[in-house]
């Protein structure tokens, strides 16, 4: 009997820690402080779309790049892209950074090496050396962000992600 109990207490115990256990965030809250730069919202990708009105989208890829992680691993591939008249920047499916930035950002860079031209561990940005898009909608996977038509795309030579709060840059790519 007190060999049925133990086993009882043996199967039931792993369910119990299974079944109250909770997944980690994949998306970061885009709370955060009034930004200096333009912001904009995201745009459907080909992905939100039906396929009858992906048929008619004009995509060209302008540019693209491979992050290089600086304050913390950051992975993936990023395309700019012209669609529809609006300039897009997409992170593809195998897009992955750090889930400890409390505000994290996309933005473009003027520097190709940014993580190279600029100081570990935190990497730190430079006013005026960049441009913030839009808060990062989820710290993985396919996402896209719409740049301002304010924003001069060619003036710009990486794609980054940073934490305004800390002014920490956890990758760059550089577009080629």
């Amino acid at each position: 009997m007190m060999r049925i109990k133990n086993l009882l207490i043996l199967g039931v115990v792993p369910v119990l820690v299974l079944g109250c256990a909770k997944e980690a965030p994949t998306t970061q809250s885009v709370a955060s402080p009034t930004v200096k730069s333009p912001v904009a919202t995201s745009s459907p990708t080909s992905s939100d779309m039906s396929a009858e009105a992906t048929k008619s989208v004009k995509q060209v890829n302008t540019k693209s790049g491979n992050f290089v992680s600086g304050e913390h691993p950051t992975q993936g591939t990023v395309r700019v892209v012209s669609q529809n008249g609006k300039t897009l920047i997409e992170l593809d499916s195998a897009f992955k950074t750090s889930e400890m930035g409390p505000d994290l950002v996309v933005g473009l860079h003027r520097s190709s090496d940014v993580i190279g031209s600029t100081t570990p561990p935190a990497y730190p940005l430079e006013e005026g050396d960049y441009a913030v898009i839009a808060p990062l909608k989820k710290f993985s996977g396919a996402q896209s962000y719409e740049v301002p038509k304010t924003i001069n795309v060619a003036d710009y030579k990486s794609v980054v992600i940073w934490c305004r709060k800390f002014n920490a840059t956890f990758g760059a790519a550089n577009l080629m």
